[in-house]
């Protein structure tokens, strides 16, 4: 992944400003004005120029979007599909197949990290993702698909990463010292729900950046589109973050980072299984859940050099889960079944994950190849309260590796990738150890006309985790996988006016999983283990723009899949992956007048999914948006934000979710940095 934003693409993807510059001559008499020309953007920029296929959301479209949760700032990203999503408790996200499911919130095959702080418990039973913290403590969010680009992230990164980074104080001030506060207030309609975020940013000094952020975020029951509600939908979520950033010499060559995040959630009387609407056999419970993360970062990039870009990173991340049974609430209390159910009720979780990561990024060049290297070394370990319904033990990891981005000069770059990861992982009284070396090689060529054609492969493993430490098979059987993927791009300018852009990007992609122990499926009542799984599908991310201000967004997704599973009883079963999403069109038609005014409409369309053993018919949902921001008069500097989602309150549920969605919602913010 480039931390570098690619002139080529900076110019195709433009930005809603005039651009006009005089050309001059040698000869002073001689003067050529050039014609001003306006640049349109869209929502979202297409990553053109790499291999890998990444999406990054900003500021301004995470503005937009207005998001309830972490969760529906990816939704609109192909490839990613929400299980369930409206409220933090009982979501998740599902990349490529992988991911979240309606068991469990996590599968470990879709890394999450924010600041680099690794988040995200294991394998809670019927608990969600636990992705406890607010869309507003974040100024960016990059999606990585598939295990292209992950080997300095993690390993087992079979779905993708997900990278939150936080909002800088700089963001506001723009470098200049002073003191700048915005406000943000938000209503939702469908479930009255409400949101204020306060930012206090404050530079004393140019070298010297401190950043203040608190949200308050509640929600009552939403409605379906039928006007039923939504169980277990209702929910309270106060977040705090704290950002600095101190450069320790003239020169900027010396740099301390801070960063800390604190959410908190506090449910009564509320089913047990998230993924549910009501208490069902389970019944419910009060549950408290406490999300927290912590990042210390040094960095040292000397001026005279660009063979030292190093970091060196420690992190924590805590994530504690008390809750307890709601005497009567079950109808299975009491019952002989009733002492078996009762520890899963009745129980605490607590996940601590501290990692420290050193990190070096160089620049050089042997003979006509430049090169990025981005090389480090990583240590981690992740511990788990002891609970009567799970397992407690500690997992440690070293890890080492290597991504070196290789630009040929001629159009062609290739980026191989290695990472070696070494774990301990047991319970202070078994312990075991697993190792293994993965890696990948991604190429992207470059044609002048601006189309470009790129390729990668990849191997990872996905090391055993905590929550198996009752299965010693498992213990030793790390989850295999090699995925492929293929494509074509396009960025150009003048295609149909002479001030228009186009972008576009189409990927195909086959994954295979073997060695699974994440997966079972049910014959005749009894579950048997999934050995192996494959999938493979098609992405297409697009933008087109005119100077008129006019633009369209498009995101596409299909995707197939199939599992087997040797042990079951008559024979090898085969069948479809039931953790494939439908097929997905979503198409955004906007108008932009300068930086004032901006109307969109989007219309997300999902094909009826039919290979798999829980059907779901289409669904086509249509979302307005709309954006004021005044640029002079008394109401300068004030940000405006409307917007209608699920315009026709259509009553249906997304296929994997397990929940209905929320039927029509208004959503208006109001938003001004002072």
């Amino acid at each position: 992944m480039r931390a570098r934003t690619p002139l080529r693409a900076a110019l195709m993807c433009g930005v809603a400003t005039l651009i006009a510059m005089p050309a001059w001559a040698e000869d002073d008499d001689d003067i050529i004005a050039l014609d001003p020309i306006y640049l349109g953007k869209s929502k979202r920029e297409v990553q053109t120029d790499i291999a890998e296929s990444e999406t990054i959301i900003g500021q301004e479209e995470m503005n937009d979007r207005q998001a309830r949760t972490v969760a529906e700032l990816v939704d609109s990203v192909p490839g990613v599909t929400l299980i369930n999503g409206a409220s933090p408790q009982g979501s998740g996200i599902n990349i490529r197949g992988f991911g979240a499911n309606s068991t469990y919130g996590n599968d470990q095959k879709v890394l999450v990290q924010i600041d680099g702080a690794s988040v995200g418990s294991e394998e809670l039973y019927r608990i969600g993702t636990q992705l406890y913290t607010d869309p507003e403590l974040y100024k960016q969010v990059t999606v990585l698909r598939g295990m292209g680009g992950s080997f300095e992230y993690g390993s087992g990164a079979i779905g993708g990463v997900i990278l939150l980074e936080t909002k800088d104080a700089s963001d506001f001030t723009g470098g200049e010292i002073g003191m700048r506060l915005r406000q943000t207030l938000q209503y939702h309609s469908n479930g009255d729900g409400l949101v204020s975020s306060t930012i206090m940013a404050w530079q004393p000094t140019e070298n010297i950046e401190i950043l203040g952020n608190y949200t308050w975020r509640q929600q009552g029951t939403m409605q379906d589109g039928s006007g039923n509600d939504i169980g277990n939908s209702a929910f309270e979520l106060p977040s705090w973050g704290l950002k600095a950033r101190a450069y320790l010499d003239p020169d900027r060559e010396h740099r301390m980072e801070l960063s800390l995040t604190d959410t908190n959630a506090e449910d009564r009387d509320v089913p047990y299984d998230s993924f549910g609407t009501t208490g069902g056999s389970f019944g419910n419970v009060d549950r408290d859940t406490h999300t927290r993360t912590a990042v210390v970062t040094y960095g040292y990039n000397p001026v005279d050099t660009d063979l030292v870009d190093f970091t060196l990173r420690y992190s924590y991340a805590d994530q504690q889960i008390d809750q307890s049974y709601v005497p009567g609430s079950s109808p299975l209390e009491p019952t002989p079944t009733w002492p078996f159910l009762e520890p899963l009720l009745n129980t605490d979780h607590r996940y601590e994950t501290s990692k420290l990561t050193a990190k070096n990024v160089s620049y050089f060049s042997t003979g006509g190849i430049s090169h990025n290297m981005r090389a480090g070394l990583e240590w981690s370990e992740r511990t788990r309260l002891d609970a009567s319904s799970a397992p407690g033990g500690t997992d440690e990891r070293i890890a080492l590796f290597v991504v070196d981005e290789m630009d040929f000069g001629n159009g062609l770059t290739v980026t191989p990738g290695l990472r070696y990861e070494s774990q301990n992982i047991g319970d202070g009284v078994t312990d075991y150890d697993n190792s293994a070396l993965m890696g990948g090689v991604s190429a992207f060529y470059a044609f002048s006309s601006g189309w470009g054609i790129f390729g990668s492969a990849g191997y990872t493993e996905n090391m055993p985790i905590i929550d198996d430490l009752g299965t010693p098979l498992y213990m030793t059987q790390p989850e295999k996988a090699r995925s492929y993927e293929i494509g074509f791009s396009y960025a150009g300018t003048s295609i149909f006016t002479e001030a228009d852009s186009i972008a576009f990007k189409a990927t195909a992609y086959v994954t295979d999983v073997w060695d699974v122990t994440s997966y079972t499926t049910t014959v005749l009542g009894v579950n048997y283990p999934i050995a192996d799984v494959e999938t493979k599908g098609l992405e297409i991310e697009a933008r087109y723009t005119m100077d008129t201000g006019f633009y369209m967004d498009v995101n596409a997704n299909a995707q197939r899949g199939t599992y087997s599973a040797p042990a079951a009883p008559t024979g090898s079963q085969t069948g479809d992956w039931n953790n494939i999403p439908a097929d997905q069109l979503r198409v955004t038609f906007g108008k932009r007048w300068g930086e004032e005014v901006d109307l969109s409409w989007e219309v997300v369309a999902d094909a009826a999914m039919t290979r798999s053993t829980n059907p779901s018919p289409s669904n086509v949902v249509n979302n307005l948006r709309a954006t004021y921001k005044p640029q002079s008069g008394v109401f300068e500097g004030v940000e405006i934000r409307a917007s209608v989602e699920n315009v026709f309150d259509r009553t249906y549920t997304q296929h994997l979710a397990t929940r209905t969605a929320p039927g029509r919602n208004f959503v208006l913010s109001l938003a001004k940095t002072f």
